[in-house]
């Protein structure tokens, strides 16, 4: 997401940020408006299992941290109607942010990852495409790699998918998650047998 520059906030900052993003509900607002410019009325259709009052709530935090930001407003029946996009804020929390987490901190974000992506799926399954396996689909497979590995690893993926991170006519937003989890050392005379 475009933003400030990362140096450009400073660490209580980037705290009182996660504090804020790192919800379920407020990561299912954020992905349902990655590249687009939504109302609440747009977004209750888009999260018909968030109450209103809830989802009023959460987009309002959003705002207050400039995460999201109001681009319109019309009147509409008397009321106000803002259509709104992703704010000037970066909602990034990046790999040097993370590392100051403590394990609880850590376990609060992952939940919330979880909780965005499974809202996600429901989402997908709830709908009425023709395939629902076209583009959809999960799985995990072990890895055996040293730092070095996974460095490139990271590399090469953040590579290939920033090629497909910026909105296009005639392109729709799909998820793409990853979850990498050690499952310990290399244990000795672990290599490939002849």
């Amino acid at each position: 997401m475009a933003g400030q520059q990362e140096g450009a906030t400073n660490r209580d900052d980037r705290g009182s940020l996660a504090a804020v993003v790192l919800h379920p509900v407020r990561l299912r607002i954020l992905q349902a408006m990655a590249g687009r410019e939504m109302t609440t009325s747009q977004l209750r259709e888009r999260l018909p299992d968030v109450t209103p009052a809830t989802l009023y709530r959460h987009v309002t935090a959003l705002l207050d941290a400039e995460v999201l930001t109001v681009v319109a407003e019309r009147k509409v029946r008397g009321a106000v109607e803002r259509t709104m996009a992703i704010g000037p804020r970066d909602a990034h929390i990046g790999q040097d942010q993370a590392e100051q987490f403590s394990p609880d901190q850590v376990r609060q974000a992952f939940a919330a990852f979880i909780g965005a992506v499974t809202g996600q799926v429901d989402e997908h399954l709830g709908s009425d495409a023709d395939d629902l396996w076209h583009g959809f689909g999960f799985g995990a497979t072990v890895l055996h790699v040293d730092d070095a590995d996974l460095d490139e690893l990271q590399r090469q993926i953040a590579a290939v998918v920033a090629r497909y991170q910026q909105p296009a006519p005639g392109k729709s937003p799909a998820m793409f998650g990853t979850v990498m989890v050690p499952s310990g050392p290399a244990e000795p005379g672990s290599g490939p047998r002849a």
